[in-house]
């Protein structure tokens, strides 16, 4: 079972939950930069929560699958079409027809959309994962962008994901491109996506070097993404940020949210791609359930962040994943009738 890349969109990846424990010898993690978004597409097809999804940047592709199969769209508001047929619903199981040749256009809203698969695309895994990170040109696909002709094969669908299947299927006809669930993920289980979010964050282990002002400047000014930002992190440009006297650091460990202050005084929001050591001063730790929030946030948009204590963060966490689960619960008690 595969399938074909028609066209690729402006870059479109594959992309898991990553490539875990090797920071220490310089690999970074990767996997997908909307990590939310990713495992509720996966959830909504049965699939376990770090399967292989595409990652569609800005513009979607082009697809055309040969065979009956079971995918949701989850994230940015990219407007999909299967044929000449109204618009594939999102955030939802849909069950594509055999044949058929699914366009995903530009962006509405958001920067990245995943398209999951029932049974997720089966490309080789390298250093246990099947993500893509362009730059060290690690597989996803042959360690790059998808292209045009490209060919992706698809695993075995769960036993939650056949079932689902039968269902849509018994009730669809036949010669309809597609077959949507009645159901899906309710808006308020969705991170708080916006035009220009409002972020939360803790303060970084070096936050009491900078001076008060900046500090204070830091969270509650808004700070603009400039158009360098890419899936490394999101240069910002705002209030200038100094420290109360220089500081001379090693490099020490740089993660996904660590927000770094460089000399010019501009900060940068590191993504799923950061580098694994870092040499300049930590201001902030965006939360982790908000790091979707700066996934979607499009160049030239605003950001504010809006400081909380660690013992909030970690809250915030335990509910998203209790609610990440309880999706996945309820999507299988839904497939078996």
């Amino acid at each position: 079972m595969s399938v074909v890349v028609l066209e690729p969109g402006l870059q479109t990846t594959v992309q898991d939950a990553g490539r875990f424990g090797l920071r220490g010898v310089g690999v970074v993690p990767g996997g997908a930069a909307d990590a939310f978004a990713l495992r509720a597409a996966n959830a909504l097809v049965g699939n376990a929560p770090g399967e292989a999804a595409l990652e569609m940047t800005l513009t979607g592709a082009s697809l055309r699958f040969e065979q009956d199969v079971l995918v949701a769209l989850c994230g940015a508001d990219m407007d999909a079409r299967a044929g000449s047929g109204p618009p594939l619903p999102r955030w939802r199981p849909v069950l594509l027809r055999s044949g058929t040749a699914l366009r995903i256009r530009a962006a509405r809203t958001g920067v990245r959309a995943y398209l999951a698969v029932a049974g997720g695309f089966a490309v080789p895994a390298v250093l246990g994962s099947r993500s893509a990170h362009v730059r060290a040109q690690l597989p996803g696909f042959a360690g790059r962008a998808l292209r045009a002709g490209d060919r992706l094969p698809l695993g075995a669908p769960s036993a939650a994901a056949a079932a689902l299947h039968a269902r849509l299927a018994a009730g669809a006809a036949r010669e309809a491109p597609f077959a949507a669930a009645p159901w899906a993920l309710a808006p308020g289980a969705r991170p708080r996506y916006a035009e220009h979010p409002a972020v939360r964050a803790v303060r970084g282990r070096e936050a009491e070097r900078f001076e008060a002002v900046s500090l204070e400047a830091f969270f509650a000014a808004p700070y603009k993404l400039t158009p360098q930002s890419d899936r490394m992190g999101c240069r910002l440009e705002g209030p200038r940020l100094a420290l109360r006297e220089s500081l001379e650091m090693r490099s020490e460990a740089a993660v996904p949210g660590t927000v770094q202050v460089p000399p010019h005084g501009q900060p940068i929001a590191l993504l799923a791609d950061a580098q694994t050591t870092g040499g300049y001063p930590r201001i902030a730790h965006i939360a982790a359930v908000d790091l979707p929030l700066l996934a979607q946030t499009r160049p030239g948009a605003t950001v504010r962040f809006v400081e909380i204590t660690h013992a909030e963060a970690q809250a915030l966490y335990i509910r998203q994943e209790l609610e990440l689960r309880r999706i996945a619960a309820a999507v299988r008690m839904r497939a078996n009738g």
